[in-house]
């Protein structure tokens, strides 16, 4: 058992407005959170593992696909591999705890 003490909690952004820092990696799985502040840009390319994201703080547009929702504190989202996604529209600072599976970077392209 491993307790992640700053899963999901607000980390400095760099520069771009965001920072992504890992918390966890396994060979199945890694864990991360994601921060945005508001009015950020989402640079992220598609992964080439499956993700899912928690909201755990700020409201912003997520567009994966072809489909746009609204994100809030509590918003879950499944994106499969090589989908194309981005959060815009970032109206309050973003928090996301971020899964991968298998863990980031694993997979060939």
């Amino acid at each position: 058992m491993k307790v992640i003490e700053r899963a999901g909690r607000w980390a400095e952004p760099d520069a771009t407005g965001a920072t992504y820092v890992e918390h966890l990696a396994t060979v199945d799985l890694s864990i991360g959170t994601y921060s945005l502040l508001a009015g950020a840009t989402d640079a992220q390319s598609p992964h080439t593992e499956d993700e899912v994201y928690v909201v755990t703080a700020g409201r912003a547009q997520f567009t994966s696909g072809h489909d746009t929702v609204a994100v809030e504190p509590g918003t879950v989202l499944f994106v499969p591999a090589k989908e194309e996604h981005r959060f815009h529209d970032i109206t309050e600072d973003l928090v996301l705890l971020v899964f991968f599976g298998p863990a980031y970077g694993t997979r060939a392209n």
